[in-house]
């Protein structure tokens, strides 16, 4: 298990790695840079602009050294706190996001846990319960919310609030705690308002878990050691719990990888829809101005939770089912 550990952390931080440098050169692919979208709005406004004064700029953000260069430094910065300088902000990209890293963490957390709380009884339901109205109540919900885009459910949301109570649902919390300091009250108005994000965004990846493991433990329902067990005289809820139910765990944990990165950019829609103040606007901005230290630390970031998620699985597949390891161990 040993070796196990530390073959999959050696692979996560070559693949980190390697994830960095396709980050920075897709940021560099389109035409153009940060100073090249800003003359063009300053242009676009009536206001011209020398030579001089471009190539200033170029000097002044750095933007004049070659991509290998500018990576060498990003790269470097990050790995000692510093995640570079925002062009757009003026600022560091760790003042820019500032407590947007924090409510974006807890929206993400709270949404997978939702996904998780949600589908496991409700998909395990289904699956025992093959051909009930119950099933195909919930098969119809499953199709509805993985047809329904999130940011159409947003808006529904957004409207019917508005219409039977009058009331806007947008945001994360009250608007008299926006660019306050964290006090009670304030973390108890995030929580007031957490419910509805998290129910959009989690809408889809909830339905998606269901109809997997709802399709898993019927395959192992319908296996050879299953049917020995009953005929044996096994108590049902017991033979459940200790053979197929286990063994149909292994798809659903191993979806934790791509359940994160999955959460984090349907959340980007969502929060420029419903204006919550988290990570999903800074992003679109920073993408559409070539803010690439910004830009590129946010995708940089959707690529650690999409590693890490798939080292957490690694492991607690590892954990669960034993013939993980026993291979592992049959070809050192």
């Amino acid at each position: 298990m040993y070796v196990y550990l530390m073959r999959r952390l050696f692979t996560m931080i070559a693949s980190l790695l390697a994830i960095s440098v396709l980050v920075f050169v897709i940021i560099q692919l389109p035409p153009g840079d940060f100073v090249t979208a800003y003359i063009t709005e300053l242009e676009s406004q009536g206001e011209m602009v020398s030579e001089e004064k471009i190539a200033f700029l170029r000097r002044q953000y750095g933007l004049d050294r070659s991509p290998v260069e500018q990576y060498v430094d990003w790269i470097l910065g990050i790995l000692q706190g510093d995640f570079g300088y925002s062009f757009e902000y003026n600022l560091p990209v760790t003042e820019v996001v500032g407590d947007r890293v924090l409510l974006s963490i807890v929206v993400n957390a709270a949404t997978i846990l939702f996904i998780y709380v949600v589908s496991f009884p409700l998909g395990v339901y289904a699956a025992t319960h093959q051909y009930t109205w119950g099933d195909y109540g919930l098969s119809f919900l499953g199709f509805l919310g993985l047809a329904t885009p999130n940011f159409l459910l947003a808006l529904v949301l957004l409207y019917l609030a508005n219409l039977w109570f009058g009331t806007s649902i947008g945001g994360l919390m009250d608007p008299l705690y926006i660019d306050q300091p964290w006090s009670l009250s304030k973390a108890l108005s995030v929580l007031e308002h957490l419910w509805v994000p998290v129910l959009v965004i989690g809408t889809a990846g909830t339905a998606g878990m269901i109809r997997r493991l709802r399709a898993n433990l019927l395959d192992e329902l319908n296996k050879q050691y299953v049917v020995t067990a009953k005929a044996k005289g096994m108590a049902p809820r017991r033979l459940l719990v200790k053979y197929p139910l286990r063994m149909a765990l292994n798809p659903f944990i191993a979806d934790i990888g791509n359940l994160l990165p999955q959460v984090v950019s349907g959340a980007v829609i969502v929060s420029a829809v419903m204006s919550l103040p988290t990570t999903g606007p800074v992003l679109l901005a920073a993408l559409q101005s070539q803010d690439i230290y910004l830009a590129g630390s946010f995708l940089l970031l959707l690529a650690v939770l999409t590693v890490f998620g798939m080292f957490v699985s690694d492991l607690l597949l590892a954990a669960l089912d034993p013939r993980i390891r026993l291979t592992s161990r049959g070809r050192r």
